[in-house]
């Protein structure tokens, strides 16, 4: 099962990420001011899967991606895929495993390193 893990970008603002079951980003969202509105839009994203678009584009260096709409409103952008036959399969993990994905936040600074 894939998660939904926040963390924070270099200029102090959060983003979620959704990733598969072996762990790789799927697709990355915009970037948040405050933390509860990357849980909500979470939230609203597992409530309202059913209406989501993926817009799968091709960039110029030939890479397959896709942007996903909830709405009339761009949520997150996917990474780039080789081919469009595994940037179809991130998009059936995302419909079969996002509503049931858990949350993990990484976004607070109190890890513990070990030497």
């Amino acid at each position: 099962m894939g998660a939904f893990v926040i963390s924070k970008r270099y200029n102090d603002e959060y983003k979620f990420v959704f990733t598969s079951r072996k762990g790789k980003v799927v697709f990355t969202s915009l970037s948040y001011e405050l933390k509860f509105e990357c849980e909500e839009d979470i939230e609203r994203f597992k409530t309202n899967m059913q209406s989501a678009n993926f817009l799968k584009f091709k960039s110029s260096s030939g890479k397959f991606y896709f942007k996903l709409m909830l709405g009339d409103t761009h949520f997150a952008t996917s990474r780039k895929y080789t081919t469009s036959l595994r940037l179809q399969k991130g998009i059936d993990e995302i419909i079969k495993y996002g509503s049931i994905s858990e949350i993990l936040d990484f976004s607070v600074n109190d890890f513990i390193f070990i030497d």
